[in-house]
């Protein structure tokens, strides 16, 4: 199982096309770029930071307030059929 060849390349690149559309693919291009570009920025982030979560677990735990949420209920909606 090696590279695919030129023709598979093209039918790959024509499937795509066919399911996202041309317009799609750049959005889609730059997504998985920025996307790339976090994941090293926060590898790199991880090993700075790693004495920085030893330390912060030994820490004694804070007491967190519970927040108040509302939720929101809709009536269902009943039809009549003639």
């Amino acid at each position: 199982m090696g590279m695919p060849s030129g023709q598979e390349l093209l039918v790959i690149l024509a499937i795509v096309v066919l399911l996202f559309g041309a317009k799609k693919i750049p959005e889609l291009a730059k997504g998985i770029g920025k996307g790339i570009k976090n994941f090293k920025a926060e590898m790199k982030n991880d090993d700075v930071d790693g004495d920085e979560i030893k330390t912060a677990s030994s820490e004694t735990p804070k007491k967190v307030e519970p927040t108040e949420t509302t939720a929101t209920v809709e009536t269902p909606k009943t039809t009549t059929q003639a």
